[in-house]
């Protein structure tokens, strides 16, 4: 049975002050949410170590934003997966749509990045999506089969396991725009029809794919409803407690 998670990407936003009293209000609310349902919290890099310290004894995930391509070494700037696997984080999230737009993160470097975090022992949440023109232009589902195949397909089957998808419209991330039920729905179950084509029906049915376009306390019930939906990637809406938890308490 797949797993049911909200997972919440905080990106670049808050003091490490702020994200340790925004990290303590939801493991003060986490007791209010379903056991059937996984938190997981993705502060900035500067606050991981004080938000492990504040998670610890509560079944809330911690995961970086992103780690590098290679173990150790002269690379300015960067940190490993062995770093993040050392203050205590269990996931990453690679392959968000900013880290391509931005930072020109192609399927070489995923390729490299998730090697990292499976060597050091990091679940991946990989993140696909189109961009608006792709959807326009009716491409969006081979821009989004071709970020699955370039990547996950180099993967051997056991690996799947430690993979959660997050289907990103990249037209709905900070805009307030959001994907219809219908619409991620549609892709989701593509994104499934995908990884059975390659995997089989048994991985694709038993890996969790969650929706990452503005999802909020208003539309989650809705979105969470949908069969092939089994939770969210939460931007906006994880910086404050009540917001991340009331999405949450959707399911």
């Amino acid at each position: 049975m797949r797993k049911k998670i909200v997972a919440g990407n905080w990106k670049m936003n808050t003091s490490v002050a702020e994200g340790v009293e925004l990290a303590k209000g939801i493991v003060a609310k986490v007791a209010e949410i379903s056991k059937g349902v996984t938190l997981i919290i993705a502060p900035p890099f500067t606050h991981l170590v004080p938000v492990a310290e504040v998670l610890k004894g509560s079944p809330i995930g911690l995961s970086a934003q992103n780690c590098a391509t290679e173990p150790k070494g002269a690379f300015t700037g960067e940190v490993s997966a062995a770093m993040l696997k050392g203050i205590g984080c269990n996931y990453t999230i690679l392959g968000h749509s900013e880290r391509r737009e931005y930072y020109g993160e192609n399927a070489d470097k995923l390729t490299k990045k998730i090697a990292m975090a499976f060597e050091n022992g990091l679940k991946v949440i990989y993140c696909v999506g189109e961009k608006l023109e792709d959807r326009n232009f009716n491409q969006h589902f081979d821009v989004v089969s071709k970020q699955i195949s370039d990547v996950l397909f180099t993967l051997a089957p056991e690996k799947m396991a430690n993979v959660i998808i997050a289907y990103e419209p990249v037209w709905a991330i900070g805009t307030g725009e959001t994907a219809t039920a219908e619409q991620a729905q549609e892709m989701h179950a593509f994104i499934r029809s995908t990884l059975s084509a390659h995997f089989g029906e048994k991985i694709a049915e038993n890996t969790t794919v969650l929706y990452g376009g503005s999802c909020k306390p208003s539309n989650a019930k809705e979105l969470f409803a949908c069969p092939d939906i089994d939770g969210g990637l939460i931007g906006g809406a994880s910086l404050k407690a009540d917001d991340f938890i009331a999405i949450a308490q959707a399911w």
